[in-house]
């Protein structure tokens, strides 16, 4: 049973893992768009572009439905929820070692003897 979350996390955390991909996610927190619009601003091909939107819909991250002529494309933000629930678990570790951090250079420098 624990195989099947790992490999969905492992295809989210891939495909967030290329700056194209969080930019086209970037683009559908705004909303909605059709694969044209999203591919307008990358100097990339079309076909370029249906591939990652391919992996984003994979990982579970976009909807993709078809109206007429058009994909319209939209945020799935359910998936986006299992990754930082997983990131979550790391959050206090992390702001365990920054306190630490931030406690060591607060602590005046002992004087030499």
């Amino acid at each position: 049973m624990e195989k099947q979350p790992k490999q969905s996390l492992d295809r989210i955390f891939f495909a967030l893992s290329d700056p194209t991909r969080r930019a086209i996610l970037l683009r559908l927190a705004e909303g909605e768009a059709t694969v044209t619009d999203l591919a307008r601003p990358f100097p990339i091909s079309m076909p370029g572009i249906t591939k990652h939107l391919q992996i984003l819909a994979d990982a579970d991250l976009i909807m993709r439905q078809k109206r007429g002529r058009f994909q319209q494309c939209r945020l799935n933000p359910a998936s986006i929820k299992d990754a930082a629930e997983w990131l979550d678990r790391y959050r206090t570790f992390w702001d365990r070692q920054l306190d630490a951090l931030e406690q060591f250079l607060q602590t005046p420098p002992m004087p030499k003897e």
